[in-house]
């Protein structure tokens, strides 16, 4: 009794001690980041997973000026390379699959935030080069009332038969519809090599001409262009509610299977602010910052772990609704397979087109 009695005031003890050193260390970091002043973003629009609620807290919290250049992954990286030592960025958002091209690239450094531990490990990089603060698994939005006598598609299955029109938009350029592709995939017996159960169902939604190819936007949707649509979570979760009639939409999970993904800080290597930076990704994963992120119905990493405000988590979907999502397993695979995939969307699919 007494060995596990002073074995468990050690470990309080390391606790403590941990606890303190990380404390010290934040207000270190705090200072310095002060000393900067500002924090440069690029990809971390204020529209955006409510980046604006961080961008306004940091700049109260920690007198931090900031401003940000809206642009893709992949330009995010090039422009990290291209800039080096006279970078204008301190920090970006990418796909989850940028993170590791980042890391290769050589243009990251890291960062581990404290509440590492709760982020789980698919979603982390294992020296803290990236980790995916929110998630995004791909949705259904549907319009209930352009169903055309269906009912509301609850599953992949459920669109082979439906009367109504399905939307994915652009398999070539719009990650959200390449994973859209794998999500029907994975939900069907494929994988990230094998994506043909996905090819095969559009194939089939295309000879019934019930394959749209309108992109899910706000823009189509308030067209009435968008019966039912194929989007990230949280895109479809924001579209509902710019709608005039809310009401109108439902965004659910597919209840058979969907891929989930997200989005990750990177660091530039070269930043000017890189304390500013690291805070910044330090109070994106905080419960303030990851609650902000949900504010933009963005499902945050630590969702799990987070107590939400009522009003908060009525905008987000119930956690049930993410028993079956799946990440991505073999990023290596999935990079290849979503290179050839416009190529045979083009000959297995749209060529069934009427």
């Amino acid at each position: 009794m007494k060995q596990f009695f002073l074995a468990s005031l050690l470990g309080s003890t390391i606790a403590l001690c941990t606890s303190a050193m990380a404390a010290d260390d934040l207000k270190t970091l705090e200072a310095a980041a002060r000393a900067e002043g500002a924090v440069n973003s690029v990809g971390m629009p204020d529209d955006w997973a409510n980046w604006k609620g961080t961008w306004e807290d940091l700049a109260k919290k920690y007198g931090l000026k900031h401003i940000d250049t809206d642009m893709s992954s992949a330009q995010e990286i090039a422009k990290f390379a291209a800039e080096k030592d006279n970078a204008s960025a301190d920090i970006g958002d990418v796909g989850a699959a940028f993170g590791p091209i980042a890391v290769k690239q050589g243009v990251v450094q890291p960062y581990k935030p404290t509440t590492w531990e709760q982020i789980p490990d698919w979603a982390k990089d294992k020296d803290g080069n990236w980790a995916l603060a929110y998630t995004g698994t791909i949705a259904f939005i549907v319009n209930k009332k352009l169903l055309h006598g269906s009912e509301v598609p609850t599953k992949w299955a459920d669109l082979k038969t439906g009367k109504y029109k399905v939307s994915i938009g652009d398999v070539s350029t719009a990650a959200q519809a390449a994973n859209g592709v794998l999500a029907a995939a994975l939900a069907n017996g494929g994988d990230e090599k094998n994506i043909q159960p996905a090819l095969l169902l559009f194939a089939d939604i295309a000879k019934q001409g019930r394959l749209s190819m309108a992109n899910p936007t706000i823009a189509t949707m308030e067209k009435g262009e968008i019966e039912v649509g194929v989007v990230w979570d949280f895109n479809g979760l924001s579209y509902k509610a710019k709608m005039a009639n809310p009401d109108d939409y439902v965004v659910l999970i597919p209840s058979d299977g969907s891929v989930i993904s997200g989005y990750t800080t990177i660091i530039n290597k070269y930043a000017k602010n890189p304390n500013a930076a690291k805070l910044t990704r330090e109070y994106i994963f905080s419960d303030a910052g990851q609650i902000n992120l949900a504010k933009g119905n963005a499902r945050p990493i630590r969702a799990e772990h987070l107590t939400l405000p009522a009003e908060v988590k009525a905008k987000l979907l119930p956690n049930e609704q993410y028993k079956k999502v799946t990440p991505i397993k073999d990023a290596d695979a999935w990079e290849k397979t979503s290179k050839s995939l416009p190529q045979k969307w083009q000959e297995e699919v749209i060529i069934n087109m009427p």
